[in-house]
């Protein structure tokens, strides 16, 4: 392994997470942009709202198998902490897409992926607390924030080392961050609650 191999690796796992799911399922499906309809999010959620729960799980599938793919990709190598590296740059590319001129969704479902190749203890923690949250406000904002900011906790509880730790502050600050426009409709309670329905 060479740092150059890591670099390109870095640098694959961002093309990945650039991948703009919701975006690409709205443009040439539906012949919409999704970014002027709805919430303007190109993530699983608007999609769902949008153009319906099917395409909302596709588009869902699709962010989660980014997160999945970026952890392989650095788990090839054999060395532990890389998958968190490539992890984070698809969290990057999720957020800052580099095909929509840098701007993104909220890498929640690409979070679920990374999360899913990582010591559980974080996924089991994250799903409880985002089923919690969701079923007592039906507000899928502040389940994806609460979910995200247990992460770094979980791990450190866990016992997974300082490494997972700081990978978690890393996603939970950059969830928080991409939904700040959440946070100030939530404190202004403008926030639309989800439903199961179109």
């Amino acid at each position: 392994m060479t740092a150059l191999t890591v670099i390109l690796a870095i640098g694959l796992s961002y093309l990945v997470g650039s991948v703009p799911t919701g975006y690409l399922i709205a443009r040439y499906v539906k012949g919409i942009d999704i970014r002027s309809h709805g919430s303007g999010n190109i993530g699983a959620t608007n999609v769902w709202r949008t153009l319906g729960p099917g395409w909302g799980l596709v588009s869902l599938a699709g962010d989660t198998t980014k997160g999945i793919i970026a952890v392989l990709l650095g788990k090839a190598f054999g060395v532990p902490g890389v998958e968190l590296l490539t992890a984070a740059a698809a969290l990057a590319g999720h957020g800052w897409s580099v095909f929509l001129r840098f701007q993104g969704g909220k890498i929640i479902a690409t979070s679920l992926g990374v999360l899913i190749m990582l010591p559980p203890v974080a996924l089991a923690t994250a799903a409880a607390v985002w089923i919690a949250v969701m079923a007592l406000t039906r507000y899928v904002s502040l389940a994806s924030i609460i979910a995200a900011s247990s992460v770094p906790l979980a791990f450190a509880l866990g016992g997974a080392g300082w490494h997972h730790v700081l990978f978690g502050f890393f996603l939970a600050l950059v969830a928080v961050y991409k939904h700040r426009a959440n946070i100030d409709r939530l404190m202004k309670g403008k926030e639309s609650r989800f439903s199961f329905r179109r």
